[in-house]
């Protein structure tokens, strides 16, 4: 529902928030999980399909809010978690490691991320309905 000067109702926002908090707790999630897995066996795959994954999540969850947003909250949560984690601690232990398999996962899941939020702004608008150009008087 909507309020007289068509703004949503203070409930719909509330919610809404909740779901771009979620999609966000979704994408940091899946950046944690992939720090600590992407160098399983068989070494790159695993990277490649993390990658791929917050693709589809950005994508998905883009088309599901209907708005840009939808896609930026996943991929905001993975790159600062997963960025986070690809950075030396001062006593010199490292998570993501400059591997193939961690490059990998950095940059196919950066361009998974970027490429997600890129698709859920085409989808969003292409579904948006276009004005007439040209009234036709009837």
């Amino acid at each position: 529902m909507e309020t007289p000067q068509g703004r949503p109702e203070p409930a719909q926002r509330a919610i809404a928030a909740a779901c771009y908090v979620v999609l966000f707790v979704l994408g940091a999630l899946q950046g944690l999980i992939g720090c600590f897995n992407y160098g399983r066996s068989p070494v790159p795959l695993w990277a490649i399909m993390f990658a791929v994954v917050i693709f589809a999540t950005c994508v998905l969850a883009g088309w599901g809010m209907g708005t840009f947003g939808g896609g930026l909250a996943p991929a905001l949560g993975w790159i600062i978690v997963s960025f986070v984690l690809s950075m030396g601690r001062p006593n010199g232990s490292i998570i993501i490691t400059g591997t193939s398999a961690g490059e990998w996962y950095l940059y196919g899941g950066s361009l998974g991320a970027v490429t997600g939020v890129a698709a859920a702004y085409i989808l969003r608008a292409r579904a948006r309905p276009r004005p007439r150009s040209g009234a036709s008087a009837g």
